[in-house]
């Protein structure tokens, strides 16, 4: 089953935090690599806890990166 994870960029925050609808992610971090690391690692064992057999699972990654201009 195939996952989406959108990566956005806070700039008020300054860091990068992970959301997806199909997994119940709270993950942030300074780093956009970083996050993307932590996602593959803690999406498998959340979904795992809900019922999900992750042999087959595919996680799709879509950054946006949002500032504010004035």
């Amino acid at each position: 089953m195939e996952h989406q994870v959108i990566i956005r960029w806070d700039d008020e925050a300054r860091v990068w935090f992970a959301v997806s609808d199909s997994i119940p992610l709270a993950l942030e971090s300074d780093s956009f690599d970083a996050l993307i690391e932590r996602v593959k690692i803690v999406a498998p064992e959340v979904l795992a806890e809900n019922g999900e057999n992750c042999d087959s699972c595919q996680l799709h990654f879509k950054a946006e990166r949002w500032e504010n201009i004035a």
